[in-house]
Protein backbone atom coordinates (compact mmCIF):
# COMPACT_ATOMS: atom_id res chain seq x y z
CA UNK A 1 0.00 0.00 0.00
CA UNK A 2 1.13 3.40 -0.57
CA UNK A 3 1.17 5.96 1.63
CA UNK A 4 -2.00 8.16 0.97
CA UNK A 5 -3.89 4.75 1.20
CA UNK A 6 -2.03 3.73 4.51
CA UNK A 7 -3.30 7.17 6.23
CA UNK A 8 -6.96 7.18 4.89
CA UNK A 9 -7.31 3.25 5.86
CA UNK A 10 -6.48 4.30 9.18
CA UNK A 11 -8.44 6.83 9.51
CA UNK A 12 -11.64 5.15 8.36
CA UNK A 13 -10.45 1.82 10.86
CA UNK A 14 -11.05 5.19 13.24
CA UNK A 15 -13.88 6.23 12.49
CA UNK A 16 -15.26 2.72 12.16
CA UNK A 17 -14.16 2.46 15.99
CA UNK A 18 -16.89 4.91 17.16
CA UNK A 19 -19.34 3.92 14.46
CA UNK A 20 -23.05 4.42 16.72
CA UNK A 21 -24.68 1.35 14.72
CA UNK A 22 -21.88 -0.48 16.13
CA UNK A 23 -21.69 0.44 19.45
CA UNK A 24 -25.23 1.82 20.92
CA UNK A 25 -26.13 -1.82 21.04
CA UNK A 26 -24.17 -3.15 23.50
CA UNK A 27 -25.45 -0.85 25.64
CA UNK A 28 -29.05 -0.87 25.72
CA UNK A 29 -30.77 -1.44 29.33
CA UNK A 30 -34.15 -3.92 29.58
CA UNK A 31 -37.31 -1.60 28.57
CA UNK A 32 -38.61 -0.04 31.69
CA UNK A 33 -42.28 -1.17 33.26
CA UNK A 34 -43.36 2.16 32.12
CA UNK A 35 -42.50 4.11 28.99
CA UNK A 36 -38.77 4.74 27.51
CA UNK A 37 -38.51 8.43 26.39
CA UNK A 38 -35.35 9.27 24.25
CA UNK A 39 -33.54 12.41 24.03
CA UNK A 40 -29.78 13.21 23.16
CA UNK A 41 -28.02 15.77 20.77
CA UNK A 42 -24.75 15.58 18.82
CA UNK A 43 -23.31 14.88 15.87
CA UNK A 44 -23.92 11.09 16.23
CA UNK A 45 -27.67 11.55 17.73
CA UNK A 46 -29.28 10.46 14.63
CA UNK A 47 -26.93 6.86 14.32
CA UNK A 48 -27.58 6.45 18.39
CA UNK A 49 -31.27 7.02 17.59
CA UNK A 50 -31.22 4.61 14.42
CA UNK A 51 -29.40 1.84 16.60
CA UNK A 52 -32.00 2.34 19.66
CA UNK A 53 -35.08 1.62 16.96
CA UNK A 54 -33.42 -1.53 15.17
CA UNK A 55 -32.69 -3.05 19.21
CA UNK A 56 -35.37 -2.13 21.01
CA UNK A 57 -38.52 -4.36 21.55
CA UNK A 58 -40.90 -3.66 19.05
CA UNK A 59 -44.11 -4.06 21.74
CA UNK A 60 -42.03 -1.41 24.61
CA UNK A 61 -43.22 1.71 24.26
CA UNK A 62 -40.40 4.08 22.92
CA UNK A 63 -40.68 7.86 21.39
CA UNK A 64 -38.58 10.58 21.66
CA UNK A 65 -36.45 13.84 20.55
CA UNK A 66 -32.74 13.80 19.39
CA UNK A 67 -31.04 16.87 17.87
CA UNK A 68 -28.25 16.76 15.00
CA UNK A 69 -26.22 19.06 12.87
CA UNK A 70 -27.76 20.06 9.58
CA UNK A 71 -27.02 17.57 7.08
CA UNK A 72 -26.49 14.84 9.56
CA UNK A 73 -29.97 13.16 9.94
CA UNK A 74 -31.33 9.72 9.04
CA UNK A 75 -34.83 8.49 8.78
CA UNK A 76 -36.36 7.49 11.55
CA UNK A 77 -40.10 5.61 12.96
CA UNK A 78 -40.17 6.35 16.39
CA UNK A 79 -37.63 8.94 17.47
CA UNK A 80 -37.92 12.09 15.92
CA UNK A 81 -34.84 13.50 14.91
CA UNK A 82 -34.14 17.45 14.32
CA UNK A 83 -31.64 19.47 12.56
CA UNK A 84 -30.47 22.41 13.91
CA UNK A 85 -27.10 24.91 14.06
CA UNK A 86 -23.55 23.98 14.90
CA UNK A 87 -21.26 25.42 16.00
CA UNK A 88 -23.35 28.49 16.67
CA UNK A 89 -26.93 27.38 18.00
CA UNK A 90 -30.07 28.64 16.13
CA UNK A 91 -34.00 28.50 16.87
CA UNK A 92 -34.07 24.68 15.73
CA UNK A 93 -32.49 23.82 18.48
CA UNK A 94 -33.48 25.64 20.68
CA UNK A 95 -37.19 24.68 20.38
CA UNK A 96 -36.27 21.14 20.22
CA UNK A 97 -34.14 21.15 23.76
CA UNK A 98 -37.51 23.02 24.85
CA UNK A 99 -39.40 20.66 23.74
CA UNK A 100 -36.91 18.02 25.44
CA UNK A 101 -36.94 19.36 28.62
CA UNK A 102 -40.81 19.22 28.73
CA UNK A 103 -40.76 15.86 27.93
CA UNK A 104 -38.76 14.80 30.13
CA UNK A 105 -40.05 16.64 33.06
CA UNK A 106 -43.55 14.77 32.31
CA UNK A 107 -41.96 10.96 33.37
CA UNK A 108 -42.69 9.20 36.09
CA UNK A 109 -40.41 6.82 38.59
CA UNK A 110 -41.35 3.93 36.25
CA UNK A 111 -40.30 5.33 32.74
CA UNK A 112 -36.88 5.26 31.57
CA UNK A 113 -35.36 8.54 29.91
CA UNK A 114 -32.61 7.36 27.98
CA UNK A 115 -29.89 10.34 26.93
CA UNK A 116 -28.08 9.87 23.49
CA UNK A 117 -25.10 12.41 24.16
CA UNK A 118 -21.96 13.06 21.30
CA UNK A 119 -19.89 15.63 20.48
CA UNK A 120 -21.23 18.68 19.11
CA UNK A 121 -24.33 18.95 21.50
CA UNK A 122 -22.68 21.68 23.55
CA UNK A 123 -24.68 24.17 20.68
CA UNK A 124 -27.50 21.74 19.83
CA UNK A 125 -29.22 21.26 22.62
CA UNK A 126 -29.38 24.95 23.31
CA UNK A 127 -31.75 26.64 25.58
CA UNK A 128 -30.89 29.44 27.31
CA UNK A 129 -31.72 30.81 30.57
CA UNK A 130 -34.89 33.40 31.30
CA UNK A 131 -33.73 36.82 30.14
CA UNK A 132 -31.26 36.09 27.70
CA UNK A 133 -31.97 35.84 24.40
CA UNK A 134 -30.50 33.03 21.67
CA UNK A 135 -29.11 36.55 19.71
CA UNK A 136 -26.92 37.06 22.93
CA UNK A 137 -26.03 33.65 23.29
CA UNK A 138 -24.92 33.39 19.49
CA UNK A 139 -22.90 36.49 20.00
CA UNK A 140 -21.18 34.85 22.86
CA UNK A 141 -20.68 31.45 21.05
CA UNK A 142 -19.22 33.25 17.94
CA UNK A 143 -16.38 35.34 20.12
CA UNK A 144 -15.39 32.50 22.21
CA UNK A 145 -14.94 29.75 18.67
CA UNK A 146 -12.58 32.85 17.69
CA UNK A 147 -10.98 32.93 20.82
CA UNK A 148 -8.85 30.00 21.07
CA UNK A 149 -10.14 28.80 24.19
CA UNK A 150 -10.71 25.22 25.39
CA UNK A 151 -13.87 23.20 25.08
CA UNK A 152 -14.54 22.36 28.73
CA UNK A 153 -13.80 26.36 28.79
CA UNK A 154 -16.34 27.07 26.32
CA UNK A 155 -18.90 24.14 27.86
CA UNK A 156 -19.00 26.12 31.20
CA UNK A 157 -19.49 29.38 30.15
CA UNK A 158 -22.40 27.49 27.97
CA UNK A 159 -24.35 25.30 31.41
CA UNK A 160 -23.91 29.00 32.99
CA UNK A 161 -26.36 30.49 30.49
CA UNK A 162 -28.08 26.95 29.46
CA UNK A 163 -31.86 26.09 31.27
CA UNK A 164 -30.57 21.96 30.28
CA UNK A 165 -27.38 21.70 30.28
CA UNK A 166 -24.62 21.17 33.41
CA UNK A 167 -26.91 18.48 35.29
CA UNK A 168 -30.38 20.36 34.22
CA UNK A 169 -32.00 17.70 32.29
CA UNK A 170 -31.34 14.86 35.04
CA UNK A 171 -32.82 16.79 37.44
CA UNK A 172 -35.67 18.15 35.73
CA UNK A 173 -37.30 14.39 35.62
CA UNK A 174 -38.20 11.94 38.08
CA UNK A 175 -37.28 9.00 35.83
CA UNK A 176 -34.41 6.93 36.14
CA UNK A 177 -31.19 7.91 33.50
CA UNK A 178 -28.96 6.57 31.65
CA UNK A 179 -26.75 8.98 29.01
CA UNK A 180 -25.20 6.78 26.41
CA UNK A 181 -22.12 8.81 25.77
CA UNK A 182 -19.59 9.45 22.32
CA UNK A 183 -16.73 11.44 23.93
CA UNK A 184 -15.48 13.95 22.16
CA UNK A 185 -13.38 15.93 24.95
CA UNK A 186 -9.90 14.89 26.40
CA UNK A 187 -9.98 13.09 29.73
CA UNK A 188 -13.62 11.82 28.63
CA UNK A 189 -15.35 13.47 31.71
CA UNK A 190 -19.16 13.63 30.51
CA UNK A 191 -19.48 17.16 32.20
CA UNK A 192 -17.51 18.52 29.55
CA UNK A 193 -19.29 16.10 26.64
CA UNK A 194 -22.18 17.96 24.98
CA UNK A 195 -21.92 20.33 28.35
CA UNK A 196 -23.35 17.62 30.34
CA UNK A 197 -26.90 17.36 30.31
CA UNK A 198 -27.05 14.52 33.07
CA UNK A 199 -23.68 15.51 34.97
CA UNK A 200 -22.83 16.82 38.24
CA UNK A 201 -21.45 20.17 36.97
CA UNK A 202 -18.23 21.27 39.54
CA UNK A 203 -17.95 24.98 37.92
CA UNK A 204 -19.37 27.94 39.23
CA UNK A 205 -20.99 31.16 37.76
CA UNK A 206 -17.47 32.94 38.66
CA UNK A 207 -15.81 31.20 36.86
CA UNK A 208 -17.95 31.44 33.75
CA UNK A 209 -17.62 34.93 34.33
CA UNK A 210 -13.85 34.52 34.33
CA UNK A 211 -13.49 32.88 31.26
CA UNK A 212 -14.67 35.46 29.61
CA UNK A 213 -13.04 38.11 30.76
CA UNK A 214 -9.79 36.01 29.95
CA UNK A 215 -11.06 35.23 26.06
CA UNK A 216 -11.36 39.11 25.81
CA UNK A 217 -15.44 38.46 24.87
CA UNK A 218 -17.50 41.22 24.89
CA UNK A 219 -20.94 39.94 26.73
CA UNK A 220 -24.23 41.27 25.64
CA UNK A 221 -25.92 42.83 28.33
CA UNK A 222 -28.06 40.13 29.18
CA UNK A 223 -25.09 38.06 29.81
CA UNK A 224 -23.31 40.02 31.94
CA UNK A 225 -26.40 40.41 34.41
CA UNK A 226 -26.93 36.65 34.61
CA UNK A 227 -23.64 35.50 35.33
CA UNK A 228 -23.60 38.72 38.15
CA UNK A 229 -26.81 37.69 39.50
CA UNK A 230 -25.60 33.73 39.87
CA UNK A 231 -22.47 35.20 41.57
CA UNK A 232 -24.35 37.09 44.11
CA UNK A 233 -26.52 34.26 44.69
CA UNK A 234 -29.91 35.38 42.89
CA UNK A 235 -29.90 32.35 40.41
CA UNK A 236 -29.59 28.71 41.65
CA UNK A 237 -26.22 27.18 40.53
CA UNK A 238 -26.25 24.21 38.42
CA UNK A 239 -26.69 20.68 40.30
CA UNK A 240 -23.07 19.86 42.07
CA UNK A 241 -21.81 16.03 42.84
CA UNK A 242 -24.10 14.58 45.44
CA UNK A 243 -27.40 16.10 44.40
CA UNK A 244 -29.61 13.58 44.99
CA UNK A 245 -31.01 14.12 40.59
CA UNK A 246 -27.48 11.60 40.37
CA UNK A 247 -28.70 9.05 42.60
CA UNK A 248 -30.75 7.75 39.85
CA UNK A 249 -28.58 9.18 36.73
CA UNK A 250 -25.56 6.87 35.15
CA UNK A 251 -23.58 8.26 32.16
CA UNK A 252 -21.62 5.77 30.69
CA UNK A 253 -19.23 6.72 27.91
CA UNK A 254 -19.65 4.03 25.52
CA UNK A 255 -16.78 5.32 22.39
CA UNK A 256 -13.78 7.46 23.13
CA UNK A 257 -10.64 8.68 21.18
CA UNK A 258 -8.45 6.06 22.67
CA UNK A 259 -10.59 3.47 21.28
CA UNK A 260 -10.91 4.85 18.35
CA UNK A 261 -6.71 5.73 18.09
CA UNK A 262 -6.03 2.20 19.17
CA UNK A 263 -7.96 1.25 16.13
CA UNK A 264 -5.95 2.96 13.68
CA UNK A 265 -2.68 1.43 15.47
CA UNK A 266 -3.82 -2.24 14.78
CA UNK A 267 -4.68 -1.16 11.31
CA UNK A 268 -0.69 -0.33 10.59
CA UNK A 269 0.00 -3.48 12.73
CA UNK A 270 -1.46 -5.43 10.22
CA UNK A 271 0.18 -3.53 7.15
CA UNK A 272 3.21 -4.62 8.90
CA UNK A 273 4.12 -1.32 10.37
CA UNK A 274 4.41 -0.55 14.17
CA UNK A 275 2.85 2.05 15.32
CA UNK A 276 2.71 4.50 18.58
CA UNK A 277 -0.04 5.76 20.36
CA UNK A 278 1.36 9.10 21.49
CA UNK A 279 -1.82 10.75 23.83
CA UNK A 280 -5.74 10.81 23.27
CA UNK A 281 -5.61 14.14 24.90
CA UNK A 282 -3.19 16.04 22.93
CA UNK A 283 -4.87 20.02 23.19
CA UNK A 284 -2.97 23.95 22.30
CA UNK A 285 -2.98 25.95 19.26
CA UNK A 286 -2.95 23.50 16.35
CA UNK A 287 0.32 25.19 14.72
CA UNK A 288 2.27 25.11 18.22
CA UNK A 289 1.34 21.52 18.60
CA UNK A 290 2.70 20.67 14.94
CA UNK A 291 6.21 21.78 16.39
CA UNK A 292 6.76 19.23 18.89
CA UNK A 293 5.56 16.40 16.46
CA UNK A 294 7.80 18.02 13.61
CA UNK A 295 10.49 17.39 15.56
CA UNK A 296 9.72 13.66 16.81
CA UNK A 297 9.36 12.71 13.31
CA UNK A 298 13.15 14.26 12.61
CA UNK A 299 14.42 12.12 15.60
CA UNK A 300 12.93 8.98 13.87
CA UNK A 301 13.97 9.56 10.51
CA UNK A 302 17.45 10.59 11.65
CA UNK A 303 18.38 8.20 14.74
CA UNK A 304 15.77 6.00 14.84
CA UNK A 305 14.30 7.02 18.14
CA UNK A 306 12.36 6.63 19.89
CA UNK A 307 11.20 4.02 17.56
CA UNK A 308 12.85 3.00 14.16
CA UNK A 309 11.09 3.45 11.05
CA UNK A 310 8.59 2.47 9.26
CA UNK A 311 6.56 3.82 12.19
CA UNK A 312 3.21 5.67 12.76
CA UNK A 313 3.04 7.97 15.07
CA UNK A 314 -1.21 8.64 16.30
CA UNK A 315 -2.55 11.19 18.42
CA UNK A 316 -5.82 12.66 19.43
CA UNK A 317 -7.56 15.07 21.54
CA UNK A 318 -8.89 18.64 20.00
CA UNK A 319 -6.58 21.54 19.42
CA UNK A 320 -7.50 24.76 18.70
CA UNK A 321 -6.85 27.70 16.64
CA UNK A 322 -7.17 31.38 17.41
CA UNK A 323 -8.50 33.11 14.21
CA UNK A 324 -6.32 36.21 12.98
CA UNK A 325 -7.16 36.09 9.27
CA UNK A 326 -10.25 35.40 6.88
CA UNK A 327 -9.41 32.11 5.70
CA UNK A 328 -11.33 28.82 5.71
CA UNK A 329 -9.53 26.97 8.23
CA UNK A 330 -10.00 23.92 10.49
CA UNK A 331 -8.03 22.94 13.36
CA UNK A 332 -6.97 19.80 11.73
CA UNK A 333 -6.07 21.29 8.40
CA UNK A 334 -3.99 24.26 9.85
CA UNK A 335 -2.51 21.60 12.30
CA UNK A 336 -0.96 19.79 8.67
CA UNK A 337 -0.20 23.06 7.00
CA UNK A 338 2.31 23.70 10.31
CA UNK A 339 3.55 20.95 10.21
CA UNK A 340 4.77 20.49 6.63
CA UNK A 341 6.21 23.94 6.94
CA UNK A 342 8.11 22.70 10.16
CA UNK A 343 9.41 19.74 8.40
CA UNK A 344 10.24 21.38 5.42
CA UNK A 345 9.80 18.96 2.84
CA UNK A 346 11.79 15.91 5.09
CA UNK A 347 11.90 12.55 2.90
CA UNK A 348 9.78 9.60 4.15
CA UNK A 349 7.49 11.33 5.89
CA UNK A 350 3.65 11.52 5.51
CA UNK A 351 0.92 12.90 7.64
CA UNK A 352 -2.66 13.13 8.15
CA UNK A 353 -5.15 14.94 10.05
CA UNK A 354 -8.92 14.72 10.03
CA UNK A 355 -11.72 15.04 12.85
CA UNK A 356 -13.68 11.97 13.30
CA UNK A 357 -16.95 13.55 12.93
CA UNK A 358 -15.96 14.16 8.65
CA UNK A 359 -16.30 17.88 9.50
CA UNK A 360 -13.05 20.64 10.27
CA UNK A 361 -14.22 23.58 11.56
CA UNK A 362 -17.22 24.79 9.25
CA UNK A 363 -15.93 23.50 5.64
CA UNK A 364 -16.78 20.59 3.80
CA UNK A 365 -13.84 18.78 4.53
CA UNK A 366 -12.85 16.26 7.24
CA UNK A 367 -9.21 17.64 7.40
CA UNK A 368 -6.09 16.71 4.83
CA UNK A 369 -3.01 14.92 3.87
CA UNK A 370 0.99 16.23 3.82
CA UNK A 371 3.51 14.92 2.36
CA UNK A 372 7.53 15.53 1.13
CA UNK A 373 6.67 17.64 -1.96
CA UNK A 374 3.78 19.05 -0.17
CA UNK A 375 5.42 23.09 -0.26
CA UNK A 376 7.14 22.09 -3.28
CA UNK A 377 3.78 21.54 -5.44
CA UNK A 378 1.83 24.57 -3.82
CA UNK A 379 5.24 27.10 -4.46
CA UNK A 380 4.13 25.66 -8.14
CA UNK A 381 0.79 26.35 -7.78
CA UNK A 382 1.22 30.14 -6.37
CA UNK A 383 0.23 29.59 -3.46
CA UNK A 384 2.02 30.52 -0.46
CA UNK A 385 2.36 28.29 2.51
CA UNK A 386 3.21 30.31 5.50
CA UNK A 387 1.23 33.47 4.05
CA UNK A 388 -1.77 31.09 4.21
CA UNK A 389 -1.03 30.02 7.59
CA UNK A 390 -0.87 33.28 9.04
CA UNK A 391 -4.11 34.24 7.33
CA UNK A 392 -5.42 30.96 8.54
CA UNK A 393 -6.82 29.30 4.87
CA UNK A 394 -5.00 25.61 5.17
CA UNK A 395 -8.24 24.74 3.05
CA UNK A 396 -7.11 26.68 0.09
CA UNK A 397 -3.60 25.48 -0.06
CA UNK A 398 -4.77 21.36 0.62
CA UNK A 399 -7.62 22.25 -2.32
CA UNK A 400 -5.87 23.75 -4.47
CA UNK A 401 -3.07 20.64 -4.28
CA UNK A 402 -6.44 17.95 -4.14
CA UNK A 403 -4.96 17.03 -0.68
CA UNK A 404 -8.44 17.65 1.38
CA UNK A 405 -9.87 14.43 2.56
CA UNK A 406 -13.57 14.97 2.14
CA UNK A 407 -16.00 12.03 3.51
CA UNK A 408 -19.25 13.59 4.46
CA UNK A 409 -20.94 13.44 7.97
CA UNK A 410 -19.39 10.35 9.91
CA UNK A 411 -22.56 10.90 12.42
CA UNK A 412 -19.56 9.88 15.06
CA UNK A 413 -17.79 11.61 16.72
CA UNK A 414 -14.37 11.16 19.03
CA UNK A 415 -12.54 14.20 18.21
CA UNK A 416 -9.15 14.41 15.91
CA UNK A 417 -7.03 11.37 14.39
CA UNK A 418 -3.70 12.89 13.78
CA UNK A 419 -0.75 10.21 12.04
CA UNK A 420 2.22 11.01 10.47
CA UNK A 421 3.72 8.04 8.73
CA UNK A 422 7.49 8.23 8.80
CA UNK A 423 8.86 5.61 6.19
Amino acid sequence: MNPRDLLLGSFHAAVAAADPLEIVPRHLPAAPRGRTLVVGAGKAAGAMAVAVERHWPAAAALDGVVITRYGHGLPTRRIRVVEAGHPVPDQQGEAAAREILALASRLSEDDLLLVLVSGGGSALLSLPVPGVPMADLKAVTRQLLGSGAPIQEMNTVRKHLSAIQGGRLAAATRARVLALVISDVTGDDPTHIASGPCAADPSTYADAAEILRRAGVVSPASVSAHLAAGIAGRHDETPKPGDAAFERTENRVIATAQASLAAGAAFFRASGIAAMVLGDSVTGESREVAKPYAALARQVRAHGEPARAPVALISGGETTVTVRGEGRGGRCSEFLLALAIELGGLAGVHALACDTDGIDGSEDNAGAIAGPDTLARAAAKGLDARRLLAANDAYRLFAGLGDLVITGPTRTNVNDYRVILVA
